[in-house]
Protein backbone atom coordinates (compact mmCIF):
# COMPACT_ATOMS: atom_id res chain seq x y z
CA UNK A 1 0.00 0.00 0.00
CA UNK A 2 0.98 3.60 0.01
CA UNK A 3 3.01 4.79 2.11
CA UNK A 4 1.16 7.56 4.36
CA UNK A 5 1.97 11.59 3.56
CA UNK A 6 1.89 14.43 5.53
CA UNK A 7 0.94 17.32 2.75
CA UNK A 8 -0.96 20.42 3.11
CA UNK A 9 -4.22 20.84 1.62
CA UNK A 10 -4.47 20.89 -1.98
CA UNK A 11 -3.58 24.22 -3.73
CA UNK A 12 -1.29 26.71 -4.69
CA UNK A 13 1.70 27.58 -2.21
CA UNK A 14 1.24 31.35 -0.81
CA UNK A 15 4.77 32.40 -1.56
CA UNK A 16 4.54 32.47 -5.49
CA UNK A 17 2.43 35.19 -6.95
CA UNK A 18 1.47 36.30 -10.55
CA UNK A 19 3.36 39.36 -10.22
CA UNK A 20 6.65 37.94 -9.66
CA UNK A 21 6.01 35.23 -12.21
CA UNK A 22 7.29 32.52 -9.85
CA UNK A 23 5.64 29.18 -10.64
CA UNK A 24 3.31 28.06 -8.03
CA UNK A 25 4.48 24.98 -5.79
CA UNK A 26 1.59 22.71 -5.87
CA UNK A 27 0.32 21.15 -2.60
CA UNK A 28 -1.85 18.27 -2.54
CA UNK A 29 -2.70 16.34 -0.02
CA UNK A 30 -2.98 12.13 0.39
CA UNK A 31 -6.99 11.89 0.07
CA UNK A 32 -6.92 15.08 -2.72
CA UNK A 33 -4.22 12.53 -4.65
CA UNK A 34 -6.38 9.50 -4.37
CA UNK A 35 -9.51 11.27 -5.71
CA UNK A 36 -7.93 12.66 -8.62
CA UNK A 37 -5.87 9.83 -9.10
CA UNK A 38 -8.91 7.33 -9.02
CA UNK A 39 -10.74 9.90 -11.76
CA UNK A 40 -6.93 9.38 -14.30
CA UNK A 41 -7.68 5.97 -13.50
CA UNK A 42 -10.59 5.84 -14.93
CA UNK A 43 -9.89 8.24 -18.62
CA UNK A 44 -6.71 6.12 -18.97
CA UNK A 45 -7.97 2.52 -17.62
CA UNK A 46 -11.55 2.53 -18.01
CA UNK A 47 -10.71 2.11 -13.83
CA UNK A 48 -9.88 -1.88 -13.79
CA UNK A 49 -7.09 -3.34 -12.61
CA UNK A 50 -5.93 -4.86 -15.89
CA UNK A 51 -5.97 -1.13 -17.43
CA UNK A 52 -3.16 -0.84 -15.50
CA UNK A 53 -0.55 -2.62 -17.27
CA UNK A 54 -1.17 -2.03 -20.81
CA UNK A 55 0.33 -2.33 -24.37
CA UNK A 56 -1.16 -0.95 -27.58
CA UNK A 57 -1.18 -2.07 -30.79
CA UNK A 58 1.61 -0.95 -32.88
CA UNK A 59 3.42 0.71 -30.47
CA UNK A 60 6.88 -0.25 -29.21
CA UNK A 61 6.51 0.26 -25.59
CA UNK A 62 4.21 -0.42 -22.53
CA UNK A 63 1.98 1.57 -20.63
CA UNK A 64 1.44 1.49 -17.25
CA UNK A 65 0.09 2.81 -14.10
CA UNK A 66 -3.43 5.29 -13.79
CA UNK A 67 -1.02 7.77 -16.00
CA UNK A 68 0.19 5.15 -18.65
CA UNK A 69 3.42 5.86 -18.15
CA UNK A 70 5.64 4.96 -21.23
CA UNK A 71 8.27 1.80 -20.73
CA UNK A 72 10.66 1.25 -23.44
CA UNK A 73 12.18 -2.23 -23.73
CA UNK A 74 16.35 -2.47 -24.20
CA UNK A 75 17.20 -0.95 -27.32
CA UNK A 76 13.97 0.79 -28.24
CA UNK A 77 13.16 4.60 -28.33
CA UNK A 78 10.43 7.26 -29.82
CA UNK A 79 9.40 10.55 -29.91
CA UNK A 80 7.62 9.71 -26.70
CA UNK A 81 9.31 10.57 -23.15
CA UNK A 82 9.67 7.73 -20.89
CA UNK A 83 8.54 8.26 -17.41
CA UNK A 84 7.93 4.51 -16.05
CA UNK A 85 11.03 4.66 -13.99
CA UNK A 86 10.58 7.98 -12.93
CA UNK A 87 7.54 6.79 -11.08
CA UNK A 88 9.24 3.96 -9.64
CA UNK A 89 11.85 6.08 -8.10
CA UNK A 90 9.00 7.97 -6.97
CA UNK A 91 7.24 5.66 -5.81
CA UNK A 92 10.54 4.14 -3.71
CA UNK A 93 11.03 7.78 -2.58
CA UNK A 94 7.79 7.81 -0.64
CA UNK A 95 7.98 4.81 1.13
CA UNK A 96 5.83 2.35 -1.10
CA UNK A 97 7.18 -1.59 -0.95
CA UNK A 98 8.52 -1.90 -4.78
CA UNK A 99 9.40 -5.43 -6.26
CA UNK A 100 13.21 -6.17 -5.97
CA UNK A 101 12.52 -7.47 -9.60
CA UNK A 102 11.35 -3.77 -10.63
CA UNK A 103 13.90 -2.54 -8.59
CA UNK A 104 16.88 -4.22 -10.73
CA UNK A 105 15.12 -3.43 -14.21
CA UNK A 106 16.72 -1.10 -16.01
CA UNK A 107 14.48 -1.64 -19.30
CA UNK A 108 11.04 -2.71 -20.02
CA UNK A 109 11.32 -7.02 -19.01
CA UNK A 110 9.01 -8.09 -22.05
CA UNK A 111 10.94 -7.07 -25.56
CA UNK A 112 7.52 -6.34 -27.73
CA UNK A 113 3.84 -6.70 -27.10
CA UNK A 114 3.40 -10.17 -28.27
CA UNK A 115 5.57 -11.09 -24.90
CA UNK A 116 3.76 -8.23 -23.04
CA UNK A 117 0.75 -10.02 -23.86
CA UNK A 118 1.67 -13.71 -23.41
CA UNK A 119 2.83 -13.05 -19.73
CA UNK A 120 -0.19 -11.23 -18.74
CA UNK A 121 -1.07 -14.21 -15.88
CA UNK A 122 2.62 -13.89 -15.18
CA UNK A 123 3.82 -13.32 -11.27
CA UNK A 124 5.89 -10.22 -12.22
CA UNK A 125 2.62 -9.11 -14.36
CA UNK A 126 -0.17 -9.78 -11.32
CA UNK A 127 2.63 -8.03 -9.04
CA UNK A 128 3.31 -5.08 -10.90
CA UNK A 129 -0.75 -4.96 -10.81
CA UNK A 130 -0.62 -5.01 -7.28
CA UNK A 131 1.95 -2.49 -7.04
CA UNK A 132 0.14 0.13 -9.36
CA UNK A 133 -3.30 -0.91 -7.84
CA UNK A 134 -1.82 -0.06 -4.36
CA UNK A 135 -0.03 3.28 -5.23
CA UNK A 136 -2.75 5.14 -6.95
CA UNK A 137 -2.25 8.26 -4.72
CA UNK A 138 1.27 8.51 -5.12
CA UNK A 139 0.94 8.30 -8.76
CA UNK A 140 -1.04 11.38 -8.89
CA UNK A 141 1.11 13.03 -6.35
CA UNK A 142 3.95 12.50 -9.24
CA UNK A 143 1.80 13.53 -11.96
CA UNK A 144 1.48 16.86 -9.57
CA UNK A 145 4.99 17.14 -9.70
CA UNK A 146 5.13 16.83 -13.16
CA UNK A 147 2.71 19.71 -13.34
CA UNK A 148 4.28 21.95 -11.47
CA UNK A 149 7.77 21.12 -13.28
CA UNK A 150 6.09 21.82 -16.43
CA UNK A 151 4.41 25.63 -15.72
CA UNK A 152 7.71 27.23 -15.89
CA UNK A 153 8.63 25.79 -19.31
CA UNK A 154 4.75 26.77 -20.51
CA UNK A 155 4.97 30.54 -19.28
CA UNK A 156 8.52 30.67 -20.53
CA UNK A 157 7.43 29.81 -24.20
CA UNK A 158 5.01 32.62 -24.12
CA UNK A 159 5.65 36.71 -25.17
CA UNK A 160 6.26 38.57 -21.78
CA UNK A 161 2.94 40.34 -22.41
CA UNK A 162 1.03 37.40 -21.83
CA UNK A 163 2.93 35.18 -19.02
CA UNK A 164 1.04 36.85 -16.61
CA UNK A 165 -2.22 36.39 -17.91
CA UNK A 166 -1.70 32.13 -18.74
CA UNK A 167 -0.37 32.37 -15.01
CA UNK A 168 -3.22 33.63 -13.34
CA UNK A 169 -5.76 31.45 -15.77
CA UNK A 170 -3.34 28.54 -14.40
CA UNK A 171 -3.82 29.82 -10.24
CA UNK A 172 -7.56 30.51 -10.88
CA UNK A 173 -8.56 26.53 -11.85
CA UNK A 174 -5.67 24.96 -9.46
CA UNK A 175 -7.31 27.31 -6.47
CA UNK A 176 -11.36 25.96 -7.07
CA UNK A 177 -12.29 22.98 -5.28
CA UNK A 178 -11.06 19.80 -7.10
CA UNK A 179 -9.31 21.90 -9.56
CA UNK A 180 -5.82 20.27 -9.46
CA UNK A 181 -7.26 17.02 -11.38
CA UNK A 182 -8.11 19.01 -14.38
CA UNK A 183 -4.93 20.43 -14.60
CA UNK A 184 -2.83 16.92 -14.04
CA UNK A 185 -5.29 15.06 -15.82
CA UNK A 186 -5.15 17.30 -19.41
CA UNK A 187 -1.06 17.58 -18.89
CA UNK A 188 -1.00 13.67 -19.48
CA UNK A 189 -4.21 13.64 -21.45
CA UNK A 190 -2.89 15.71 -24.08
CA UNK A 191 0.48 17.50 -23.03
CA UNK A 192 2.20 21.03 -22.38
CA UNK A 193 1.46 22.41 -25.44
CA UNK A 194 5.30 23.54 -25.95
CA UNK A 195 6.74 21.47 -28.19
CA UNK A 196 6.14 22.70 -31.87
CA UNK A 197 5.75 19.23 -32.94
CA UNK A 198 2.81 19.25 -31.73
CA UNK A 199 1.22 21.61 -33.72
CA UNK A 200 -1.99 21.35 -36.98
CA UNK A 201 -1.35 25.07 -39.09
CA UNK A 202 0.09 26.85 -36.30
CA UNK A 203 -2.07 25.68 -33.55
CA UNK A 204 -1.48 23.46 -30.43
CA UNK A 205 -3.98 21.59 -28.77
CA UNK A 206 -1.97 21.03 -24.76
CA UNK A 207 -2.51 22.92 -21.85
CA UNK A 208 -0.58 26.08 -22.44
CA UNK A 209 -3.68 26.63 -25.15
CA UNK A 210 -6.25 25.71 -23.11
CA UNK A 211 -5.33 28.27 -20.38
CA UNK A 212 -4.79 30.96 -23.74
CA UNK A 213 -8.14 30.55 -24.24
CA UNK A 214 -9.50 31.35 -20.62
CA UNK A 215 -10.82 34.86 -19.44
CA UNK A 216 -12.61 34.88 -16.47
CA UNK A 217 -11.08 36.52 -13.19
CA UNK A 218 -12.68 34.48 -10.00
CA UNK A 219 -11.72 30.51 -8.80
CA UNK A 220 -14.64 27.94 -8.24
CA UNK A 221 -16.76 26.63 -9.94
CA UNK A 222 -17.18 28.61 -12.82
CA UNK A 223 -13.56 28.65 -13.35
CA UNK A 224 -13.38 24.84 -13.78
CA UNK A 225 -16.46 24.87 -16.47
CA UNK A 226 -14.53 27.27 -18.29
CA UNK A 227 -12.00 25.48 -18.16
CA UNK A 228 -14.02 22.41 -19.77
CA UNK A 229 -15.57 24.62 -22.74
CA UNK A 230 -11.66 25.85 -23.39
CA UNK A 231 -10.38 22.47 -23.52
CA UNK A 232 -13.28 21.27 -25.76
CA UNK A 233 -12.91 24.09 -28.00
CA UNK A 234 -8.62 23.27 -27.98
CA UNK A 235 -10.01 19.85 -29.32
CA UNK A 236 -12.24 20.90 -31.93
CA UNK A 237 -9.94 23.11 -33.70
CA UNK A 238 -7.52 20.23 -33.37
CA UNK A 239 -9.69 18.05 -35.13
CA UNK A 240 -10.77 21.11 -38.04
CA UNK A 241 -7.18 21.62 -38.63
CA UNK A 242 -5.78 17.84 -38.26
CA UNK A 243 -4.93 16.68 -42.00
CA UNK A 244 -6.55 13.58 -41.13
CA UNK A 245 -10.02 15.46 -39.98
CA UNK A 246 -12.25 12.22 -40.31
CA UNK A 247 -9.75 10.27 -38.10
CA UNK A 248 -9.48 12.39 -35.19
CA UNK A 249 -13.05 13.29 -35.25
CA UNK A 250 -13.96 9.76 -34.30
CA UNK A 251 -11.97 10.36 -30.98
CA UNK A 252 -13.96 13.47 -29.80
CA UNK A 253 -17.08 11.80 -28.32
CA UNK A 254 -14.29 10.18 -25.80
CA UNK A 255 -12.76 13.82 -25.41
CA UNK A 256 -16.03 15.15 -24.44
CA UNK A 257 -16.81 13.19 -22.18
CA UNK A 258 -13.48 13.71 -20.41
CA UNK A 259 -13.45 17.07 -20.19
CA UNK A 260 -16.92 17.21 -19.24
CA UNK A 261 -15.74 15.61 -15.91
CA UNK A 262 -13.42 18.87 -15.10
CA UNK A 263 -16.36 20.56 -13.89
CA UNK A 264 -18.72 20.57 -11.29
Amino acid sequence: MAAALALPAMGIHPAASAGTLLAPHIVISRAEALSAGKKIWQNECGGTISGLTHWNEGENFASLGIGHFIWYPAGERGPFVESFPEVLAFLRGKGATVPQWLLAAKHCPWRDRSEFIRNDDSPRMKSLRGLLAGTVDLQALFMAERLEKALPLMIKSLPPEDRARVLDQFERVAQSPGGIYPLMDYVNFKGEGTALTERYKGQGWGLLQVLQNMTGSNPGPEALKEFSRAALFVLKRRVRNSPHPKHDAAWLPVWRRRVRSYAP
